[in-house]
């Protein structure tokens, strides 16, 4: 009879544990596990904290009684393994109720798994950091969550713990804030993919931190000032700390067992460790890359399930094998599904290996069956067909999809066979063409010549005097955002156009996902035209340049607030508000007259498609207009308050705006955030400015009167357009990627407030010098000190979005402090002013 001893539980233990009671009932098996739990769901431990998982026990997978009771198998916790004797076959434990004792084997399966990074960095011994790893840790984390005065949580780390503890310590109602040293969250995913995992988390108040990095925790009051690379600090009551894990393998660094350079152990695929009778499971090892080849770590519970069956096996004389990880992963964020399987572009450059990539934005299911919603799938190949990885984001069907060709990958399929899968459809579910058969068509028609692309990575980098750029959109779509130096030619119309085109140059033509790019492309080739589709058309683009707001995260007396710069004002209080009437729940549920979608369309297009759908609608009826322009949130607001329509509701759902509109000539009845009596329109006692001009004098003029007007305890609001768009700029150069002539108009502007000049006797900058000279001998404050006053006597300055795109202005390079507004907005404002200055 054979002794097998088994060290840890959870994924690779237990279940080798398990299949070998299933293979040999007379071998005596031992599992030892130094924490109390042998078995428990680690995935479902953040859903647990959230509270999406509300009983604590559905969490234990397997308890020692039950294991032992079902599988007789002598299960040991509280029993830490701290040494190994491969020579004489034998491990030392320390149990927490034995002592210190030895126990003899004839085979040993090393399950110990990881344990979290902890770096030394200064303070991160605070009792308010915490990592996760266990059920411990949950039980610590959640009852100092439970606490009433936990307000503000800071989740440094990015990756899937570190994500998923954001989303769910969000949903526990916390300010949350997510910071990550890399570029960017979710390593799997490639960057211009994973934006929109990033965009998600903010569109549901996460606050994201990249590219920097944790200086040192410093002790304030009852919390912490989590203090960055950058110098910037984030105040949190609680901090996770989700930096990664090492294995834990310190106890066999004597054993003569070999590790890899980042001390996972060596196995072959068998699971057998270069010591004999010695195997090795789970977090702790190294693996095959099953694309590529090489030896990495992917720290996964599917995989480590397989390799303890894997090596319970071999123990048995089974002659089992491991053929490598693919690294196939999945993560919800909020409403939005990420997944990814094989190699992303990180990967496969680091390691040379030649590759294609596209890109497709299918629909969920049937487009005309409701509840059809769009994703994006990223696919990876080379040229011979060889499927290298997969890449996929959408808030419905994304799953499948990822599964799909995670299957063909592992059975050896390549792109042709995935647009030969014959997989189920109806319209509930899919379409006859499914989107993973749409990816395997689009990468056929590249393999076999009848398509040419350009990644959206490559797009701004063209040669510019040897190719054309062509927007086959309608011109409707192209009036809301264009890539620099484009043409517009409808994809209907190119062929009575095509005489537009340059035949010496290469055409590049994009449409907004890929397909009507590839018809006019198709169109273009057939008359003599060097053509190349953009993959994933402008959607794509435009996503690849996504970049997070500015998080400021402080102390005060309520105990903590969260601000993302540029949105509308605290996120967590908007995000909590019950400002819906029961009224108005039967039209959420679809009891509406009509359905204007105004996706895509930017300021003011989805509000005059608004005024004109309503304008020929029946009084009483109700109009349910949905719209991804983030202005159109308080544009519909102002506009309803003004055209005596109701807003029954308004929410941010899934990053669009939802809206409902009852035409008549009832006032809004909607609390909002800045409201407190809901159903009543404020006296018109506020003061309003716009503010066109850039010149120092006026601008002074313009915060005076703001500041005055406030100190009075009045409602002020300064509306900033055109030249006055200069006095909001910061001082220092901000990068960003902008066309040839929004930098020209950058070049030649003032940047901020101190390079401002006068309107009257500037006299080269010297009069502007005197001014502030004067100021200063006066004890004026200074135009910097007169706008900070303003933004803390709380004025809202509100920069022009029109203005910003005509002028090649971005958020980033304004101000923290500003709001981004429309006409609309604007134009609420004024309606309850009964001062509204033009400066």
């Amino acid at each position: 009879m054979k002794k097998v001893l088994i060290v840890g539980g959870v994924a690779g233990g237990a279940s080798a544990a398990a299949r070998l009671r299933r293979l040999d009932e007379n071998a005596e098996i031992v599992l030892f596990e130094k924490g109390e739990y042998i078995s428990f769901a680690n995935c479902g431990l953040p859903y647990y904290i959230g509270e999406t998982i509300k009983e604590r026990e559905k969490l234990l997978v397997q308890t020692p009684e039950a294991m032992n009771a079902s599988f007789n198998i002598d299960v040991r916790v509280n029993s830490e393994v701290v040494a190994v004797d491969t020579k004489n076959k034998k491990v030392k434990v320390n149990s927490k109720d034995k002592g210190e004792y030895e126990e003899s084997y004839d085979y040993l399966i090393l399950s110990p798994g990881a344990s979290p990074v902890k770096p030394p960095i200064p303070g991160i011994q605070s009792d308010k950091i915490f990592t996760l790893r266990n059920v411990p840790d949950t039980d610590r984390i959640k009852a100092y969550v439970d606490k009433e005065n936990i307000k503000n949580a800071v989740v440094i780390g990015g990756g899937f713990i570190g994500v998923e503890m954001a989303e769910n310590l969000k949903e526990r109602g916390l300010n949350v804030a997510l910071v990550e040293g890399a570029p960017h969250i979710l390593a799997p995913f490639d960057s211009e993919m994973v934006t929109f995992a990033e965009k998600e988390l903010e569109d549901n108040g996460v606050g994201i931190v990249l590219n920097d990095g944790v200086k040192e925790f410093k002790e304030e009051g009852t919390g912490l000032n989590v203090v960055l690379n950058s110098g910037k600090a984030l105040y949190a009551d609680i901090v996770i700390l989700a930096i990664g894990v090492k294995p834990d393998t310190a106890f066999l660094k004597e054993t003569g067992i070999e590790f890899g350079p980042r001390g996972h152990i060596i196995v072959n695929n068998k699971m057998e460790t270069g010591v004999e009778g010695v195997y090795a499971v789970g977090d702790a090892i190294e693996v095959v890359d099953f694309v590529n080849g090489s030896k990495t770590a992917i720290a996964l519970a599917g995989p480590a399930n397989k390799q303890g069956r894997i090596a319970a096996d071999n123990v048995s004389g089974l002659n089992s094998v491991y053929k490598g990880t693919m690294g196939t992963s999945i993560i919800k964020v909020f409403g939005l599904t990420g997944s990814s399987t094989g190699n992303n572009e990180r990967t496969l450059k680091a390691k040379n290996i030649p590759y294609k990539a596209i890109y497709l934005h299918p629909n969920s299911s049937a487009g005309y069956y409701p509840g059809a919603a769009p994703m994006t799938i990223k696919l990876l190949f080379n040229n011979e067909g060889k499927i290298l990885g997969a890449q996929a984001f959408g808030y419905v069907g994304v799953d499948k999809r990822i599964d799909d060709i995670a299957v063909t990958m592992r059975l050896g399929g390549t792109i042709y066979d995935l647009s030969e899968l014959e997989l189920a459809y109806a319209p509930p579910y899919s379409s006859a063409k499914d989107p993973v058969n749409m990816a395997g068509f689009i990468a056929e028609n590249i393999l076999t010549g009848k398509e040419e692309v350009i990644l959206p990575e490559d797009i701004d980098n063209r040669d510019k005097n040897n190719t054309q750029v062509v927007d086959v959109r309608t011109e409707l779509e192209a009036s809301n955002g264009v890539i620099e130096g484009s043409i517009n030619i409808p994809s209907t119309n190119i062929r009575a156009r095509m005489n537009e085109l340059d035949k010496t140059k290469e055409i590049l033509v994009y449409c907004q996902v890929g397909l009507r790019g590839y018809i006019a492309a198709r169109i273009l080739r057939a008359n003599g035209f060097k053509v190349k589709n953009l993959t994933g058309g402008y959607k794509t683009y435009t996503m690849s340049k996504f970049k997070p707001k500015d998080v400021v995260m402080n102390k005060n007396d309520e105990g903590g607030s969260m601000d993302l710069k540029g949105k509308s004002s605290n996120v967590s209080l908007e995000s909590n508000l019950n400002e819906y009437k029961e009224a108005a729940e039967a039209y959420k549920k679809g009891e509406f007259d009509k359905h204007l979608d105004a996706c895509g369309l930017c300021c003011p297009g989805p509000l005059m498609r608004v005024n004109s759908t309503v304008q020929e609608m029946k009084e009483g009826e109700v109009l349910k207009a949905t719209a991804s322009d983030q202005g159109f949130y308080e544009d519909i607001r102002s506009w309803c308050e003004r055209t005596n329509n109701e807003l029954l509701s308004r929410e941010k759902d899934k990053g669009t705006i939802v809206a409902y509109i009852r035409k008549g000539n009832k006032k809004q009845v909607v609390q909002n955030s800045d409201s407190v009596n809901a159903g009543t329109i404020a006296q018109k006692d506020n003061k309003t400015l716009v503010v066109f001009s850039g010149d120092l004098d006026k601008a002074l003029a313009s915060f005076i009167i703001a500041n005055g007007a406030a100190a009075m305890g009045k409602k002020v609001t300064m509306f900033f357009t055109f030249w006055g768009l200069n006095i909001l700029r910061k001082h220092e150069k901000v990068s960003v990627t902008k066309g040839f002539m929004d930098n020209m108009f950058g070049f030649m502007m003032p940047r901020g407030a101190k390079r401002l000049k006068l309107s009257k006797m500037n006299m080269l900058g010297m009069g502007t010098k005197m001014m502030q000279m004067v100021m200063k001998n006066k004890n004026v404050s200074s135009l910097d000190e007169l706008i900070q006053a303003a933004i803390d006597s709380g004025i809202e300055i509100v920069a022009c979005q029109m203005s910003m795109d005509v002028m090649g202005l971005k958020q980033e390079e304004l101000i923290d402090g500003v709001k981004v507004g429309g006409v609309g907005y604007y134009l609420g404002e004024a309606e309850d002013s009964n001062v509204n200055l033009f400066i």
